[in-house]
């Protein structure tokens, strides 16, 4: 089921993505329209039960993400079209021992494809970043996943990266403001 609403949101969005991306404004808007849905949907999933209080984890989002230097429009779309891929792929791991919705999982994973759709065409141009940040995003999110199965996906697991990845989507919606004409 999931993957045929994402096919039939790949096909609709492949025809619109070549002229929504040429305005930056416009993809600006539509990310962070996006990135509030992915937000909305994340926290409409259940939180914390009173025994996961205990177990908490801090992860390290790699600093690149965190400072505040000027971003080019090109290196924040590489950085944050590297990052949703990396959301995507760890929730289509087993989320099965949470009880969570996979209607909601289903709605939040086609949001995610969109905004890698429109991201997908101008993260192949030209950036200045360099390779180390993507490398520092996949260590981030291979750290995530390794977490995750150590801990047999258990639901404390799986609350504690649902709280990353709303920590994450406000640090790619700051993002989207370097994308200006």
């Amino acid at each position: 089921m999931t993957y045929r609403c994402l096919l039939q949101m790949d096909l609709l969005l492949c025809f619109s993505t070549t002229a929504l991306s040429t305005s930056y404004s416009l993809l600006r808007f539509q990310q962070r329209r996006s990135i509030k849905v992915c937000q909305k949907l994340l926290r409409e999933l259940p939180s914390t039960p009173q025994h996961c209080l205990e177990v908490k984890m801090h992860f390290q989002v790699p600093k690149e993400m965190k400072k505040a230097q000027k971003f080019r429009k090109e290196d924040a779309i590489l950085v944050m079209y590297e990052t949703l891929q990396q959301i995507f792929g760890i929730l289509t791991r087993d989320f099965s021992s949470t009880g969570w919705s996979e209607t909601i999982i289903e709605d939040l994973l086609v949001e995610l494809q969109g905004q890698m759709n429109r991201l997908e065409p101008i993260q192949k141009e030209n950036f200045t970043i360099g390779d180390m940040t993507v490398l520092n995003l996949k260590n981030y999110y291979s750290n995530l996943g390794q977490y995750l199965k150590s801990t047999e996906y258990n639901i404390c697991a799986w609350i504690i990266v649902r709280a990353e990845m709303l920590r994450i989507f406000s640090v790619l919606k700051r993002l989207t403001g370097y994308l200006l004409d």
